[in-house]
């Protein structure tokens, strides 16, 4: 096929993928062509938009002071030298 022949088909095929695409919304909405039989129905007002600009209250809960947080780091790290321990000896056994 030559080039002026492609140009015009294949510029005719994109506007009417564009006006088909256009017309989609209403196509769901024919009756034989339509939404499935299970489909719920649409509401009939339209929902609220969400509170994007509501800030949350702010937290009640305090910082862990440095006795706190040394005792968490200690707990945290004798677990994961259990968990790793224990990892080593599964292993051990299943070989």
């Amino acid at each position: 096929m030559s080039r002026t022949r492609r140009l015009p088909a294949f510029a005719g095929v994109l506007l009417l993928g564009l006006a088909l695409g256009g017309c989609a919304s209403q196509i769901a909405d024919a009756p034989l062509i339509g939404l499935p039989a299970n489909t719920p129905a649409r509401p009939t007002t339209p929902t609220e938009f969400p509170a994007v600009h509501d800030v949350p209250a702010p937290r009640q809960d305090v910082v862990l002071d440095q006795a706190q947080q040394d005792k968490l780091e200690k707990d945290l790290a004798a677990a994961r030298d259990r968990q790793a321990s224990g990892a080593r000896a599964a292993q051990r056994r299943s070989n």
